[in-house]
């Protein structure tokens, strides 16, 4: 069944479900796009602040309503508001008030960028394969919904499986317990989700994903800072953030951003790490500064904040990206991946 047919279907169940003040869910206003992956469904019902419990029994309903037409899909309802204290699970169990820790998981590095295009998911995923190196045990979170690339820089094929308690089993992969919404998507599927069904949907990511026993669980985000970053802090007792830039001012001045929303979320800032610092011709040996030189460096001592590294332009690393081979995998005694052991080494010390 097509994709389309099947959320029109469920909208058509939800035309059943009736919603306090008169009317139904399939014509209510608040109700989102339903979005059906091979592996999920996902809708959210926005309501406004102080209406969370009136509207609880709907939601109710509504799991009920679509459940049988969902199949074996992980079927995600959440009731949000821009105000909502206690959100709730897909499985019906309610998020803890202030930020908590992740069941199993002693610590958390996320890795973030002011801007896209700056290598932040092939740095996040090089960084936690560097740390599992150092003998940890690593999961690696995909919060990059609306442009998913760790399945692809790790060569994950074929969906997430699903307990029948509805909790996620991650992917492993090279050591790895990996969680993405992309391993839930066809090729090409877009998420278009409003920003309180994607930060629902990111808390179920995180939250019901049985990652088992981990020492450090890295969490590749979302370019800018929007609505997932806001959620997660908020919620999430996260031990520090890497910002990534290139040495162009245009990127750094992006990430300077990235840096002003930690601080004003107190959220600790373990530094900045340059990325496509310099490229080194293949053939000739000589050194170009495309996007500048030092200028993360520059800009980490302005912003009084760690310096932890540059990692070079290099062709093999994105060639071992595209093939799902990070360097840490395709020559982990290579220079790229002794440089991010290195950098991986200095978070240690600071999260330890």
């Amino acid at each position: 069944m097509a994709d389309t047919e099947l959320a029109a279907q469920i909208k058509a169940a939800l035309a059943n479900v009736d919603v306090p003040g008169g009317g139904d869910l399939a014509s209510y206003s608040g109700l989102s796009e339903i979005i059906v992956t091979p592996s999920a469904v996902a809708f959210a019902v926005a309501v406004q602040p102080g209406m969370e419990a009136a509207f609880g029994p709907v939601r109710e309903a509504a799991i009920a309503a679509a459940k049988d037409l969902s199949g074996e899909r992980k079927l995600m309802v959440s009731i949000t508001s821009e105000k909502q204290n206690t959100p709730k699970f897909s499985h019906g169990s309610p998020q803890p008030q202030g930020k908590t820790r992740v069941k199993g998981v002693r610590r958390i590095i996320a890795v973030g960028s002011g801007k896209g295009g700056v290598g932040k998911s092939t740095t996040s995923v090089n960084l936690a394969l560097s740390l599992a190196a150092e003998g940890l045990k690593v999961g690696m979170l995909d919060a990059d919904l609306y442009g998913p690339s760790v399945p692809k820089l790790l060569g994950i094929e074929g969906r997430t499986a699903l307990r029948d308690d509805g909790i996620f089993q991650p992917h492993e992969a090279f050591g790895l317990k990996v969680m993405s919404i992309g391993s839930m998507l066809v090729p090409g599927q877009a998420v278009v989700w409003r920003g309180p069904m994607a930060t629902s949907g990111l808390r179920q990511l995180l939250r019901e994903t049985d990652w088992g026993d981990l020492d450090v669980l890295v969490i590749d985000l979302p370019p800018g800072t929007g609505d997932i970053h806001i959620g997660l802090f908020q919620q999430t007792i996260v031990d520090g953030v890497v910002i990534v830039s290139t040495p162009q001012d245009l990127a750094l001045i992006d990430a300077q951003k990235a840096i002003d929303m930690l601080r004003r979320m107190s959220v600790p800032i373990l530094g900045l790490i340059e990325n496509m610092s310099y490229f080194i011709a293949p053939d000739t040996g000589n050194r170009y500064d495309i996007f500048g030189t030092g200028g993360a460096e520059r800009a980490a001592a302005r912003l009084e904040i760690p310096f932890l590294g540059a990692v070079p332009l290099v062709m093999s690393i994105r060639e071992y990206s595209d093939d799902g081979m990070p360097p840490l995998v395709a020559e982990p005694e290579g220079t790229e991946a002794g440089i991010y052991r290195q950098i991986a080494r200095t978070l240690l010390i600071k999260v330890a």
